[in-house]
């Protein structure tokens, strides 16, 4: 099951988005249409995307497609694809994406089906749940926890004080600490002098089964894509995981991480307390990152690395050695 979580206003034509971002149209009429604004990866027929000056499309684009890029690398693409040419991507994003969806209003909320909560669950009375959202069995809600429109919460699962869910699926077993904020808009905006653009993050949090949350930690829906937490993946207190972030099963990050945007995270991964994690890089297999370490680049399956930048934990003590040894 794939719930709504935000109002689709497509189909958009070319002349509204000529309207709303500075742009040329190459190969689109003013009468075309797309129904939806989505990743590179995810675009079908009648489908608009972007892509960035440091991205490659290697993929054959569906033929009534349209991508949004500049003029540098419009002259990379085949001859024959649709494209609006911007000066700045990152911009025309923010805009177009806001013209493509909203969330839903109150009374759009009203008419959703009633809340499903299945047998043997335990809701606490001042805890909110609003309407098609689905409740397993068994599952625990506490005081003050809000679980917004169309959210799953799987079997067995527990959802702490004053914690709120929102576009998000979890699975079974599930755990969620007091006051965490799961499925909130990430940090991806233009920076513009006058006021910043929203980008309008349509992806989800999905929280695979038998993964544990605690309490203070927020986890941002995808922008594109999903924000991916795998199997009996443990979080501690007070982290923070971005927007697009994926991470692999049997994972466990202490205090304090905080993973930045589009990181992609392997399996058997451990993190000690106030890690840092920089965007868009990826961190393979069974990777050990000691405490207060600052990651920056690419780690490799089985590395083990601490400090700021972090480096190869031998590498780090024997430079530590060098430096304060005598001492």
């Amino acid at each position: 099951m794939k719930p709504s979580f935000f109002k689709n206003l497509g189909p958009i034509n070319a002349s509204k988005i000529r309207s709303t971002i500075s742009c040329e149209l190459v190969n689109i009429e003013e009468s075309d249409f797309f129904n939806d604004f989505t990743s590179i990866n995810k675009i079908e027929n009648y489908s608009l995307s972007f892509l960035y000056d440091n991205e490659n499309c290697e993929k054959t684009l569906p033929k009534n497609s349209a991508l949004i890029c500049t003029e540098t690398q419009s002259k990379k693409i085949k001859s024959n694809q649709k494209m609006f040419v911007v000066k700045n991507v990152q911009e025309a994003v923010a805009k177009i994406s806001n013209i493509f969806y909203r969330s839903y209003e109150t009374f759009e909320k009203d008419k959703f089906n009633e809340p499903v909560i299945g047998e043997g669950s335990d809701i606490a009375n001042n805890a909110m749940i609003e309407n098609g959202a689905i409740i397993g069995k068994n599952v625990k809600i506490s005081a003050g926890a809000i679980i917004k429109c169309n959210c799953i919460i799987g079997d067995y699962s527990k959802i702490g004080a004053n914690s709120v869910i929102e576009n998000s699926i979890l699975g079974d077993n599930t755990y969620v600490g007091s006051n965490s904020s799961i499925g909130q808009r990430g940090f991806g905006f233009h920076l513009n002098n006058d006021r910043n653009i929203n980008i309008f993050h349509i992806g989800r949090v999905l929280l695979e089964s038998n993964v544990s949350i605690g309490s203070c930690c927020t986890i941002d829906r995808g922008s594109f894509s999903d924000t991916v937490i795998g199997k009996n993946t443990y979080i501690d207190n007070l982290c923070h995981i971005a927007h697009n972030v994926r991470i692999g099963n049997n994972c466990a990050f202490a205090a304090m991480t905080g993973i930045a945007g589009s990181v992609n995270i392997g399996d058997n991964v451990l993190t000690g307390g106030q890690v840092g994690i920089s965007g868009h890089i990826t961190i393979g297999n069974n990777v050990r990152i000691a405490a207060k370490s600052g990651v920056f680049n690419s780690l490799k399956d089985g590395e083990s690395v601490m400090g700021n930048p972090a480096v190869n934990n031998y590498k780090f003590i024997k430079s530590y050695k060098k430096i304060y040894g005598k001492r």
